[in-house]
């Protein structure tokens, strides 16, 4: 998983709008939350705590993206029914979580399988990290977030 200081490699991902691309050099800092699966509570939370905030990160000039693998098709039904102002990106393939280490073995009651490790990358317009959060807890984390950019920047 990156830590901070480490370089992203551009990455261009499919959301349920357009696409969206990470590039070498943007214009804009990034926000990357993975989430596990759209329409559940806890992935829900977090989706609507970062559109809460949404105005405050662009003040900032930080564009926020969810990544699940979930399809555009599921991803676009979730934007709707809470009124998600992020975008929200599509890694079916799950190229984009292999990137960033976040599929991994979960347990749940016993029973082990693969799953998206809830983390949240700020990136800098230069493709470098500059904070992560592994294993992230939801309430009040997009706030935590968005109070680690005011600090940097």
């Amino acid at each position: 998983m990156f830590k901070e200081g480490d370089k992203v490699p551009t990455f261009s991902i499919i959301t349920d709008k357009k696409e969206f691309i990470l590039k070498e050099i943007n214009t804009y800092k990034t926000v990357v939350f993975f989430f596990p699966k759209a329409n559940t509570s806890g992935c829900t939370r977090e989706a609507v705590e970062f559109s809460h905030l949404i105005e405050e990160f662009k003040k900032l000039n930080t564009l926020i993206i969810g990544v699940s693998k979930d399809s555009p098709e599921q991803q676009k039904k979730f934007r709707d029914k809470h009124d998600l102002k992020c975008e929200l990106g599509s890694d079916i393939d799950g190229k984009i979580c292999e990137i960033f280490s976040t599929w991994v073995e979960k347990s749940m009651y016993g029973k082990k399988y693969m799953g998206i490790q809830r983390s949240t990358f700020l990136i800098s317009e230069e493709c470098k990290v500059l904070k992560s959060w592994p294993k992230v807890k939801v309430p009040n984390h997009a706030l935590e977030v968005l109070e680690e950019l005011k600090k940097i920047s």
